[in-house]
């Protein structure tokens, strides 16, 4: 069965009917459209937040003309008497006459009258005097950082929906700002399922290893969220149905349970706690049995395969979407690239590849069966590859691997 819209869960889906990968994607990101409150935090504090409103510069970066190296700052042309020297710091540096030169440090306040600065390497002194020996003439403004060079005063500097990382919190910083207004992260909880998981030693027969209660709380927090402990629960049904009634998480994802085996109740356990189902299935390899449904008081779950790379690819296919767009994050370009070998393709379903860059493009990474994280591991980024696989040179979309 299809994605059942508003209906209410009635019963595990048993029709061939699925969602297409690109319509599965559009569902999960339009279920989200409803970014959370916006709080103000300290620089220290809103690091993987998501602006909530446009960062505008608060003053002129930089705040006055500097030195963009070490040397000296010359008025008019040489050669120049030398006088003094100028340190970064608060000082107001004593203004320079046609003719004049003051020694000065990267990022010092230019003293007003200098044209250029005359980099150390470039320039050697004779007694009293200043001659440059560069391999070219100075020109006016040389190595000059002009006052607002890179913004002026209330510009915008990024938009809302950007992700908060070093590089931003190190902009809003040098424009002024102690602290920034974001959206309050999605809390995440992650229920694993499965009586067989291990989540530590050496499995034994009939057990393995928990893989994704390690590996999705990392992806998740690079993609917004905020990710408690991982819980597991055992393949009984009241424990799964509890589960779900007594969680307070914007987003629950749970790992297996989603087809229609013996102990898969996730289905059954979504009817009793009144969920409705948005996508009961998608039509890509692996991870085909995902699904995604709206919990009461408009909270939602993402229902993954248990396979490692299944649930995987239903983690980009409908998390992410989701949690970006309960973020209030902007979804930027798809990312493309050609491939450099044929990348095999499913003969119906959209199929999720690891791959490799390399200079020609894309090519295949072995070890990607659904219950494998080897090719995973070395990935760049997995392909997306349309029904019937992609040939040589062609382009195909790439979902970043964190």
């Amino acid at each position: 069965m299809s994605a059942v819209g508003q209906t209410t869960v009635a019963a595990p889906s048993t029709g061939p009917a699925v969602e297409t990968w690109p319509r599965a994607r559009e569902t999960a990101r339009r279920a989200g459209l409803r970014p959370l409150p916006g709080t103000g935090l300290p620089l220290a504090e809103a690091l993987g937040h998501t602006l909530a409103e446009p960062l505008a510069a608060l003053t002129d970066l930089p705040a006055f003309d500097t030195s963009a190296m070490d040397g000296w700052a010359v008025a008019g042309p040489g050669p120049w008497r030398v006088a003094g020297r100028v340190l970064a710091g608060p000082d107001e540096p004593a203004p320079l006459a046609d003719g004049g030169a003051v020694e000065i440090a990267t990022g010092a306040r230019l003293p007003s009258g200098a044209t250029a600065v005359l980099r150390r390497e470039h320039g050697r002194t004779d007694g009293a005097l200043l001659h440059e020996h560069g391999p070219d003439r100075l020109t006016t403004g040389q190595d000059v950082r002009p006052r607002g060079q890179e913004c002026r005063r209330g510009e915008e500097l990024l938009p809302a929906g950007t992700p908060v990382g070093p590089a931003v919190l190190g902009l809003a910083a040098a424009c002024g700002h102690d602290r920034l207004l974001v959206r309050r992260r999605p809390v995440v909880q992650l229920l694993v399922l499965g009586d067989e998981l291990l989540d530590s030693g050496i499995p034994g027969p009939g057990l393995v290893r928990d893989a994704l209660g390690p590996l999705l709380p990392h992806w998740l927090r690079a993609a917004g969220a905020e990710v408690g402990e991982v819980r597991y629960v055992r393949d009984d049904f009241g424990l799964l149905r509890d589960a779900l009634r007594h969680s307070t998480a914007d987003i629950v994802v749970t790992t297996g349970g989603t087809a229609a085996g013996p102990v898969d109740h996730l289905h059954r356990a979504l009817a009793e706690a009144g969920a409705r189902l948005l996508v009961d299935g998608v039509a890509v390899r692996p991870g085909h049995p995902m699904l995604l449904a709206e919990l009461p008081g408009g909270r939602h779950l993402v229902g993954l395969p248990g396979n490692p790379l299944a649930a995987v690819a239903g983690t980009v296919t409908l998390a992410l979407p989701l949690l970006h767009a309960r973020s209030g994050r902007t979804v930027g370009a798809p990312v493309l690239a050609p491939a450099a070998a044929a990348l095999p393709g499913h003969p119906a379903d959209t199929r999720l590849q690891p791959v490799r860059r390399t200079a020609g493009g894309v090519v295949p990474l072995a070890f990607d069966g659904p219950a494998m994280l080897r090719g995973l591991a070395r990935a760049d980024a997995l392909a997306v590859v349309p029904p019937g696989g992609a040939a040589a040179g062609e382009t195909v979309e790439l979902l970043e691997v964190p």
